[in-house]
């Protein structure tokens, strides 16, 4: 039996709705609190903020870091998992760019 390719997964991941603005923010800008995101991301609804977020500290993409103050602090920020998946984004974006200069900033 063939082992299963983890592009497909991947794939399946990054196509969620908000997935890959989410990981290029923390990219871009470095750990963020669930309400800088909130607000940086225009229109994401509290619960797929909530969503993407677990599915991406699940798959060891994002780390979740609480801070043990009052009131309590939570941020999040890539893993080197996340840092290497940015840098394989921002070549696909490359190959966007190259290919579809006309269609990239359509969607």
């Amino acid at each position: 039996m063939k082992p299963k390719c983890r592009v497909y997964p991947t794939f399946e991941l990054l196509g969620k709705k908000w997935t890959l603005h989410i990981i290029k923010e923390l990219s871009w800008h470095g750990k963020k609190r669930y309400s800088e995101l909130k607000r940086t991301l225009e229109g994401v609804s509290p619960k797929t903020l909530t969503e993407r977020l677990r599915e991406l500290e699940r798959e060891d993409v994002i780390v979740r870091i609480a801070y043990p103050e009052v009131p309590p602090r939570v941020e999040y920020d890539l893993t080197a998992k996340g840092q290497d998946l940015s840098k394989s984004i921002d070549s696909i974006c490359d190959w966007a760019r190259k290919w579809y200069p006309d269609e990239v900033h359509k969607a």
